[in-house]
Formats: structure tokens, C-alpha cells, sequence
């Protein structure tokens, strides 16, 4: 089974979902016969996924730990995806969240990420915004840019969205 995500044409791998939270994502990908881990550090979210993948009858290796020392072996997954995470990391963070991401990303492998992205107004406080050059200028050493693109980000406190970047970028 193929997966189409994003116009990508996706083959069911080992995927890793930093920053899950409750675990919707992962839940997908296990859905969609992907084998899949999901970490968040927040114990309580990590708690409600196990919950849900085990109402909805999937198996999902959902751990609580810090995604900038991920408890994973080197070159584990095919893809990583996060949703929200990025943004949260301060200028010193990024680099070491890079560098964990390529370390459990296998050569080829595709890290999808969804960030808020700098046209976003900051009226209503929120994350950090985060420009398509700081993502370029924190990926770039170890990632091919696939693309940056304007999406949406679906909230609670946004009608239709808040404004995001969606990235892609392969582990060179």
C-alpha cells in the first residue's frame, strides 16, 4: 500500500513522530501499515496516545523522552515527521534537534515538518514564528530541501488555520 501525503507518494516504512503529543499522527501512519514510534516529553500525552491506539486497535510504540537525546538507534526510520515541534526550540536547540534527526533517519530518508511559520501574526502570542531561511539555514548541512510551502495549521484558536511552513528535506 502507498500512502499519499501532500501530493508525495509515501511506501509504508518505520516512521518516528517527535513531538506526537496525543498521538493522532501516529496513530494515522499505523492505520496506513506503518510501523511506527511515537515521542512526546509530556508523560500525560504520551499517556491519552496509548490510550487511543489501543481503542483504535493499533500497536504504536509511543515513549516519553526529549527529542533532542532520542533513545533511538542510529539510522532506525524511514521518515520522522513533526507537527509543532520545531518551533518550540530556541537557536541553540535547532542544531542539536538536527543533528538527532539525522542520526535516527536512515541515508534517503524524509523528515516532514509542519512549523509556524513568520507571517503568522503574533497578535496572539502563541510559539515562535520561524522564517523559510531558518529552516534552510538549520537543515541545509545534512538535509536536502525538498521544498518549504505555505500551509495551514490547524489550532483551536484559528478559524481556518494559522499560517505554517511544510518541509521536506531528504537525510543526505
Amino acid at each position: 500500500m502507498t500512502l499519499v501525503k501532500n501530493r508525495e507518494m509515501v511506501q509504508p516504512s518505520i516512521v518516528l513522530d517527535v513531538g506526537c503529543g496525543t498521538g493522532e499522527n501516529a496513530i494515522f501512519f499505523a492505520q496506513n501499515k506503518f510501523t511506527v514510534s511515537g515521542l512526546d516529553l509530556a508523560i500525560e500525552a504520551i499517556d491519552q496516545a496509548r490510550s487511543k491506539a489501543e481503542e483504535r486497535n493499533v500497536r504504536v510504540d509511543f515513549r516519553v523522552g526529549d527529542a533532542l537525546a532520542l533513545n533511538f538507534k542510529a539510522s532506525t526510520f524511514g521518515y520522522v515527521t513533526d507537527s509543532g515541534l520545531f518551533h518550540t526550540f530556541n537557536d541553540a536547540q535547532r542544531p542539536l534537534f538536527r543533528d538527532e534527526i539525522a542520526r535516527v533517519l536512515k541515508t534517503g530518508g524524509i523528515y516532514f515538518m509542519m512549523c509556524f511559520s513568520d507571517k503568522e501574526p503574533t497578535n496572539w502570542g502563541g510559539p515562535r514564528r520561524v522564517s523559510k531561511e531558518e529552516i534552510d539555514e538549520t537543515f541545509s548541512p545534512r538535509f536536502k530541501i525538498n521544498y518549504i510551502r505555505d500551509e495551514l495549521f490547524a489550532t483551536k484558536i484559528h478559524e481556518k488555520g494559522g499560517r505554517a511552513y511544510l518541509t521536506s528535506a531528504t537525510k543526505l
